[in-house]
């Protein structure tokens, strides 16, 4: 997932004592192999935090222990999204201002390492051209996305007006987020807040880990059921209060509960076997940017997650 707001960090880097007192435009030029002017030129478009606070300055020194954030790689050249009509994307609902998708599993929703074509946006742009004008360049429409292996429901923005109104919400908290998740194990508690900063792992950069530096992140949880065979199982009912990538799955394994079938945080076990993490958003609501309206969409659970449940018992 990114259970997420659209763009994360590039990099956030805690100081060590041999970058104390260096200018921050070395200091990223070091961190990311980019050059001096590339470096100055994100720090003067505003794209550097040291310690939380933006600094647009590359004379600006840093101190050991102060944390680094990148907003993006400042060496990453400009991507862009071609129209792809093979790539089939549900669409559920579409006005002049919004669409709201049903992302299938599998699907990667924008371009990025490892993922150049045939993400969601690819097959948007061939139905929606006029999403080029909308958002980031390689996101164009996106407000928020939902990790490769997770599926269910994402509001794309059609215009920039729509745009900044969902932004706003989501940043705002006013955009509610409902998922359903399996997890290892009965929580000792029927339901409970998850309050702890996501950050990236130091030890893994495509994990990411609670960690004191990271950003804020609350995740609620409601135990909907429990299963004992073949495997100590529950059925979670999951609401986001902020967006970090992969937010549910990394707070989830951090109390003890993977989600069941997800490789990277632990939740892949022979006793259960599932094709991909078993995590799907199935409710959306949201303000309508035009309207003023409170809308909200609904996603079944899909068949091969289905199929999951009805082994259980």
């Amino acid at each position: 997932m990114s259970d997420g707001p659209a763009a994360e960090p590039f990099l956030a880097e805690e100081m060590p004592a041999a970058l104390d007192g260096e200018r921050v435009d070395r200091v990223v030029s070091l961190l990311t192999g980019c050059s001096r002017s590339e470096a100055a030129a994100l720090v003067e478009q505003g794209g550097v935090q040291v310690g939380g606070t933006t600094v647009t300055k590359g004379s600006h020194r840093v101190h050991e222990g102060e944390v680094v954030t990148l907003a993006e790689d400042p060496a990453r050249p400009p991507v862009t999204v071609e129209p792809d009509p093979s790539v089939e994307v549900p669409v559920l609902h579409e006005d002049e201002d919004v669409l709201v998708v049903d992302k299938p599993p599998g699907l990667v929703v924008h371009p990025g390492a490892g993922h150049a074509g045939a993400t969601l946006v690819h097959g948007l742009l061939a139905r929606y051209p006029e999403l080029r004008e909308v958002g980031e360049p390689d996101r164009p429409g996106l407000v928020h996305r939902l990790d490769r292996g997770t599926s269910g429901l994402m509001v794309v923005a059609r215009n920039p007006d729509a745009y900044e109104e969902l932004v706003h919400q989501l940043s705002t908290h006013a955009v509610e987020r409902t998922y359903t998740a399996l997890v290892w194990r009965h929580p000792e508690h029927r339901q409970g807040v998850i309050d702890a900063p996501i950050g990236r792992s130091r030890r893994d950069p495509l994990r990411m880990a609670v960690s004191l530096d990271g950003r804020p992140a609350r995740t609620h949880y409601r135990v909907d059921a429990t299963y004992s065979e073949p495997a100590e199982v529950a059925l979670l009912t999951c609401e986001l209060e902020t967006g970090r990538t992969h937010q549910i799955r990394v707070h989830l394994a951090s109390i003890g509960h993977a989600v069941v079938g997800d490789e990277l945080y632990g939740g892949a076990r022979q006793r259960l076997r599932v094709p991909r993490p078993f995590l799907h958003a199935r409710r959306l609501v949201f303000v309508h940017p035009s309207t003023g309206d409170e809308v909200e969409f609904e996603s079944p659970l899909p068949d091969d997650l289905a199929e999951v449940l009805s082994q259980l018992n």
